[in-house]
């Protein structure tokens, strides 16, 4: 066999591996406008385990691989994550509310952010969340990175 030869076969073997793990893949639609709709379902979804006080639930929500970034100590993997969690958890009353305001998803259909307010008890909005969610390979949505940040009350300039 010739060197021209070997590298066909080459090509060849390797077309026929990428044709395979491409038949692998999941058949996710790329209906972006009905993925964001699933994501802010699934973000609200995510919300309300806060609201009901549900711990275990709020794990499902976050990629075993997840990075929370909040206050600038990153906190890594699910199991951490819950962990540090817990405090937000105790109590009859959830200490804070999240709803998205904004969605967007990957044409490719595979990531997807969404931000919006978090709200206090008292109604007052201190903070806004931005989340990455990933879409994994069970088909659920999840967390992989996570932050708040203080909403700045920054006078607008002249028009």
């Amino acid at each position: 066999m010739t060197g021209i030869d070997r590298r066909r076969a080459m090509a060849a073997g390797l077309g026929a591996w990428g044709a395979g793990a491409l038949a692998q893949e999941p058949a996710w639609p790329a209906d972006v406008a009905a993925l964001r709709e699933v994501v802010a379902a699934r973000e609200r979804a995510f919300a309300a385990t806060m609201a009901r006080r549900d711990l275990a639930a709020f794990g499902d929500f976050v990629s075993v691989e997840a990075v929370f970034l909040n206050g600038g100590e990153p906190i890594t993997g699910r199991e951490a994550i819950v962990r540090s969690w817990t405090p937000y958890f105790a109590g009859a009353v959830a200490p804070f509310a999240w709803e998205p305001d904004l969605v967007a998803v990957l044409a490719s259909g595979r990531l997807a952010a969404t931000t919006g307010p978090v709200l206090l008890p008292d109604g007052t909005n201190p903070m806004r969340f931005q989340s990455t969610w990933r879409r994994e390979e069970d088909g659920a949505w999840r967390v992989v990175f996570d932050n708040g940040y203080r909403v700045c009350r920054c006078v607008e300039p002249p028009k």
